[in-house]
């Protein structure tokens, strides 16, 4: 067995640069931690933190493949965020124009939570503590 202490970063890659980091900024409050433009690659390596913790790793890359489904293929299935109340993460997502899915309660721990979608399609989840 490994000793993993925590994750330390998802790597996310996008297809619109500037729309995806102004998505996980102004929408989801990230602060950009550091911007690297690589010319070699055409691409942009972004750090973003939440709080205080590391948390995405926003890459660009020229004609990155779409995504093939939802949110069953094979790999990342989706990112989730705990939020102390659900009811006023809904309001802001209303309030910024972002289109989200009802909310629905967790059969297992009966807490509630909902889904909605970065620029790319990507899942993201909000889950009530």
């Amino acid at each position: 067995m490994l000793h993993l202490n925590r994750v330390h970063h998802i790597a996310i890659i996008c297809s619109d640069y500037q729309r995806s980091l102004d998505f996980y900024t102004r929408v989801l409050g990230f602060r950009v931690l550091s911007e690297h433009y690589r010319e070699a690659r055409q691409s942009y390596k972004t750090d973003l933190a939440l709080g205080e913790n590391y948390v995405i790793e926003l890459f660009s890359f020229p004609s990155p493949p779409s995504r093939l489904t939802q949110p069953e293929a094979a790999g990342l299935r989706h990112l989730a965020f705990e939020v102390d109340n659900l009811d006023e993460e809904r309001k802001e997502l209303e309030r910024l124009g972002v289109e989200y899915e009802p909310i629905r309660i967790d059969e297992l721990t009966q807490r509630r939570f909902l889904f909605f979608k970065d620029p790319d399609g990507l899942p993201i989840e909000l889950y009530e503590r």
